[in-house]
């Protein structure tokens, strides 16, 4: 019998962060067909690869679906720009490459919820089997696997990050030499996905590790429009195939399960354009409720972040190198050693830091960068003399939602992000600023400063830096919580991430967040699919050896030596 090309035992939608990991993992096991489709094109776009190429990237159509939010009635009515990667490898082609995995609380605290298997003790050892740490294993980080992850390195570093790091340590935060160790709370460098000069996106790693694998077929520029579901349970997918001619809509059958991979806005868009969220919405927009879901859409949580921008006098900034002569010496630096400015991530320095005395671990994140920027007429970041330390508060009690404005797969949903909802959120983002304030007052930089230009001087009461922060502060980009994971009547998936009342369909990606993990999510993003695909294989009956710590027994270093060889 002659297998139906259009059958396979695994679908995923969307290869982002979280797709291509899934992939790569379910592929490994060769008895299975997977199917991985992407809405974008291959991430062919040099300023991909190109380290600080994100900054030209935040309004390019051609690899980014350039979101906003409605107008926020608690931002001064902005639509604040949401990017999102629309490339084979998702947000992670046009993320700031800074890995950041959270704190332990955040799962612990998942688990808390009812969710089992989520704590932290239980998902180190998936964040440590995604990633190659360029300098080792250790009780925190693993060796061998796709991800690459490094410390920032000493050639890249600029005399004002130390300065600034040093500021902090002045103002009571303590140095901390891994944000992803033992501890998040402190200021050091980030560790970052670039390699040799190059980013280390999900399809660079992942998919490239994977992609000569003949049971996993990649489809590009393949639309999905909705999950084919029937009587009760998801058989496949509606997706439509842009050519020359024009398009048209094909159809593709899984044995096993549909997995969505998304994303925040896409996976529950295309939960309820298959018929799955709140039946009253659904109807009102001309779709047929299939299944109720009403939590579909809802819990979307994000980071504010707002920009305190520093004069400073006798020190280098990246303005300088942006200069003319600088640049070119610049861009000869990157082209013959993959160092210099362009090797950069969006930030150098990180601070996690607790905003008052009154919390318990660190709520407040910094991103600091020997940099300051401003948009252009395009909306692309274009440097200004200065440097900058964004702000976000890292555990905001406020929540919006996304949900689909029509039954027209090309339309955008609304997405209402609802910022600065509670009163605890606009006390907490008020708190963050002054530390950071604090931090540009430290000794340490006496010498170099200047005027504060962004917000300046003449902000200073409670009342003033909220205004400004309503009238200047902006996503992070780390959205997340839309397709929650949980047993309460709002909850989208369960702690096996399987739809509530869909069979053999599952979400995995930073949708199914219950609540924000402190910091960067495109790591637990990768975590999560990791996560799923032991969880859809122990279903299918294959066996699975759960991933332990990788750097217990000296046989480990002959497995870093050969996944050395096989990363070169």
């Amino acid at each position: 019998m002659v297998e139906n090309p259009t059958t396979y035992d695994y679908i995923i939608v969307g290869a982002g962060s979280a797709g291509c990991a899934l992939a790569y993992r379910l592929s490994r096991e060769s008895s299975r067909r997977v199917l991985l489709l992407e809405a974008g094109g291959k991430d062919n776009l040099p300023l991909i690869h190109i380290p600080l190429g994100f900054a030209f990237l935040m309004k390019n159509p051609k690899v980014n679906w350039c979101y906003e939010t409605e107008a926020d009635p608690n931002m001064h009515h902005r639509r604040i720009s949401w990017p999102r990667g629309k490339v084979l490898g998702g947000t992670s082609c046009i993320n700031g490459m800074v890995y950041i995995r959270g704190q332990r609380e955040d799962y612990d605290g998942w688990s808390a919820m009812g969710n089992n298997g989520w704590s932290y003790d239980e998902v180190l050892p998936y964040f440590k089997r995604s990633e190659h740490k360029a300098e080792g294993a250790d009780d925190w980080h693993g060796y061998g696997g796709p991800l690459w992850v490094e410390n920032f390195a000493d050639d890249q570093k600029m005399d004002l990050a130390d300065i600034f790091i040093e500021a902090s340590i002045q103002c009571d935060i303590p140095y901390n030499a891994d944000f992803n160790g033992a501890s998040q709370e402190g200021a050091g460098y980030y560790q970052t996905n670039i390699r040799k000069g190059k980013r280390q996106s999900s399809a660079r790693t992942f998919l490239k590790a994977c992609k000569s694998r003949p049971n996993l077929t990649v489809v590009t520029g393949a639309l999905c429009e909705r999950v084919l579901i029937e009587e009760g349970e998801a058989v496949g997918v509606e997706y439509r195939i842009k050519s020359k001619k024009g398009s048209h809509v094909e159809r593709a059958y899984a044995r096993d399960e549909t997995i969505l991979c998304g994303g925040v806005i896409n996976s529950p868009q295309l939960l309820e354009l298959s018929g799955v969220g709140d039946r009253q919405h659904l109807e009102s927009v001309g779709l047929e409720a299939k299944h109720h879901l009403p939590g579909v859409g809802e819990n979307l949580q994000d980071h504010l972040t707002v920009n305190v921008q520093q004069g400073l006098n006798g020190v280098p900034t990246f303005f300088e190198e942006t200069r003319p002569l600088a640049m070119a010496k610049n861009i000869f630096k990157y082209l013959l050693k993959g160092t210099g400015l362009l090797a950069h991530p969006a930030a150098q320095v990180g601070v996690f830091f607790r905003s008052t005395n009154d919390v318990s671990r660190a709520d407040s994140q910094i991103h600091f960068a020997p940099a300051a920027s401003e948009p252009d007429s395009k909306g692309n970041l274009k440097p200004a003399p200065g440097t900058t330390a964004t702000v976000c508060y890292l555990r905001p009690e406020s929540r919006g939602s996304v949900h689909v404005r029509s039954k027209d797969p090309l339309a955008y949903p609304a997405i209402r992000a609802n910022y600065l909802d509670t009163e605890h959120d606009r006390k907490a983002i008020i708190a963050a600023f002054r530390r950071v304030r604090e931090i540009f007052q430290a000794p340490a930089l006496k010498q170099y400063r200047g005027e504060e230009f962004r917000p300046g001087a003449l902000t200073q009461s409670d009342e003033q830096i909220l205004d400004y922060v309503r009238a200047e502060a902006e996503s992070v980009y780390h959205p997340v919580g839309t397709c929650k994971m949980g047993s309460d009547k709002m909850a989208v998936v369960d702690d096996r991430l399987r739809v509530h009342g869909v069979k053999r369909l599952r979400i995995a990606d930073a949708s199914i967040m219950p609540n924000i993990t402190s910091g960067n999510t495109n790591a637990p993003a990768v975590m999560i699919a990791e996560k799923c695909a032991d969880m859809l294989l122990q279903d299918a009956g294959v066996k699975v050896t759960l991933p332990q710590g990788l750097n217990e027994s000296s046989k480990h270093k002959k497995v870093q030596k050969a996944a050395a060889v096989a990363i070169a």
